[in-house]
């Protein structure tokens, strides 16, 4: 029950908060901010991931499972009181629009502006494909760690170097937001090269070049859903958003899939160094152009002289 409440409450959340987010600051002019502002959140979103999993050993010590979960239970509550201080400001037009079409409406809206603007499906398909895959190695990493033949006790130092790569990617993005196709590009073969050698060596100094390898992805993963996010005009932002989301997950299941087919002839190291080649052929697809996205005008853009 408690994994199905979860399932829902993402599937709520999925391109809403990017949503309003961008909604708010192009209402403030600020729509430049966007990748700031998500950059620092995903930055801190990884950095709580870590100090929960440092709590998590001593509080199990103290109360075992049950003080795990309430502990989780209060987390959550946390994070819902700092979800109702999020700013929205929607005019009577807007909501009357919202009321007459319903969600069936907001949903064909989002949908038919999918389909009318092949740059915005080239913008779902970049988040999709840059975001689904290195998110999905991100769980392999403590097995890629263990294969190293590190002590058990450095497995999870490995693990905290990657994330914090992972962090700071978050923190560095915020210098990007007015990257181009190629800066893109570099950064994807950046990650792909750190990606690979730091696997193939099979070493744990390796993990070094994996932890720029994922903070080059953090890096790219938010530059795409900015690029989607200008990309945007019509009303169904959120839905349009979601879709991007739901691209990542079901790309997210296909590598699982894959992975668990590649482990019996292959071992980790070999997985992580052949799921470099895709992110080196999508930089070469976006050095080539092949995915150039036309950016919407926002208000900062009108109020510029």
């Amino acid at each position: 029950m408690g994994f199905v409440l979860w399932g829902i409450s993402g599937a709520l959340q999925s391109g809403a908060t990017e949503a309003l987010i961008y909604t708010e600051l192009d209402r403030l002019g600020a729509a430049g901010r966007y990748a700031a502002v998500i950059g620092r959140a995903r930055a801190i979103d990884t950095v709580a991931v870590m100090a929960s999993m440092a709590v998590a050993a001593p509080l199990f010590v103290l109360g075992g499972y049950p003080l795990i979960g309430v502990a989780s239970v209060l987390a959550c509550v946390l994070a819902t009181a700092v979800a109702t201080t999020f700013p929205e400001h929607r005019t009577r037009e807007e909501n009357e629009e919202a009321s007459e079409g319903g969600y069936a409406g907001i949903l064909r809206d989002g949908l038919r502006e999918v389909r009318a603007d092949r740059s915005i499906r080239r913008a779902l398909l970049l988040v999709a494909m840059v975001t689904a895959l290195w998110g999905s190695l991100e769980e392999y990493i403590p097995l890629l760690a263990a294969g190293t033949g590190v002590a058990a006790h450095v497995v999870p130092l490995l693990v905290l170097l990657v994330s914090a790569g992972t962090a700071l990617g978050g923190v560095l993005v915020a210098t990007g937001r007015h990257f181009t196709d190629r800066a893109l590009a570099g950064i994807l073969a950046f990650g792909a090269l750190g990606l690979g050698v730091g696997a193939i060596s099979g070493l744990a100094a390796g993990f070094v070049a994996i932890a720029a390898a994922f903070c080059a992805f953090q890096m790219a993963s938010v530059l795409a859903d900015v690029r989607l996010q200008q990309s945007i005009t019509g009303p169904a932002r959120a839905t349009v958003t979601s879709l991007a989301g739901l691209g990542t997950d079901v790309g997210t299941i296909l590598v699982y899939g894959g992975y668990a087919a590649a482990s019996e002839p292959a071992g980790h190291a070999e997985i992580f160094a052949v799921s470099a080649v895709p992110y080196a052929v999508l930089a070469l697809v976006l050095l080539l152009g092949g995915f150039r996205v036309r950016r919407a005008v926002t208000r900062a853009d009108l109020s510029d002289p």
